[in-house]
């Protein structure tokens, strides 16, 4: 079964489980302005409360991922515009974050400021060899403010002073070096490892995978002591379920679990 969503900057589809959002402005790189930013908010909280969907895959049109903001709309702010932008950017990076969907950044081409961030806020990420990161922003006399606690808990303090304090670029190679994406593979096998991956998820419970997004946010940052009761009862409340009971059956019985498809 496959489902279009209808957006003004982005190809959204759902099949076989996952969806695939495609930042759809080639013609600026896929530079996001504000109705990018909102479009994929609308797609994220349209897929939340679908269990059938396990990934999100993200990706850019015409092999580049995101070049960043658009510069075009930045600049309208001068005349005294509203700045809109800086508080749904906010909200799509939150957004992505905590979808309970496993969020895969699929990196070709460009990947700069804003588009790094997604990165940076996604489950997994793979890159093409040539694609190139970096955070320019503070060579364009701003600064990468809305993306940075993403990036420090991606790429550690020590690396983000480097990366934010110099805006140099990087490949794809190097990104995988810094712990930015997961693997790095040359760009005609990009494809190939994506479906590799979302092979395996095909493996895992939709419902725990939800469940498993929701443990990393509740336990990240908090003494084990102050998330034991949660753990505990969380654990029961799967291994009761009906998906943590097929579960189990399947593996004792050497056989594929009924949610694989």
């Amino acid at each position: 079964m496959e489902i279009g969503m209808n957006f003004e900057t982005l190809l959204v589809t759902t099949s076989h489980s996952f969806a695939y959002i495609t930042l759809n402005r080639p013609a600026v790189k896929n530079a996001m302005n504000n109705q990018m930013v909102l479009d994929i908010i609308a797609a994220f909280e349209g897929l939340k409360d679908n269990r059938e969907v396990r990934a999100i895959i993200l990706s850019g049109a015409e092999g580049t991922f995101c070049a960043g903001g658009d510069l075009k709309d930045m600049q309208a702010l001068q005349s005294g515009a509203t700045d809109n932008f800086s508080g749904t950017l906010d909200k799509m990076l939150r957004t992505i974050n905590e979808a309970p969907q496993v969020v895969i950044a699929k990196v070709e081409g460009a990947a700069m400021g804003g588009g790094f961030g997604i990165v940076c806020v996604s489950d997994i990420a793979i890159a093409s060899t040539e694609a190139k990161m970096g955070l320019p922003e503070v060579r364009l006399g701003i600064v990468p403010a809305l993306i940075s606690p993403y990036v420090i808990a991606r790429v550690g303090l020590t690396r983000a002073r480097e990366l934010m304090l110099t805006g140099r670029r990087f490949d794809g190679l190097t990104a995988c070096d810094y712990g930015i994406v997961h693997e790095t593979v040359v760009p005609e096998e990009l494809e190939q490892r994506l479906n590799v991956i979302l092979d395996e998820i095909k493996l895992c419970s939709p419902h725990a995978l939800a469940a498993c997004k929701q443990l990393i946010f509740a336990v990240k940052d908090k003494s084990t002591a102050s998330t034991v009761d949660y753990r505990s009862n969380l654990l029961s409340q799967l291994r009761q379920s009906e998906d943590g009971q097929e579960g189990m059956k399947a593996f004792l019985e050497k056989r594929p679990a009924n949610w694989t498809k």
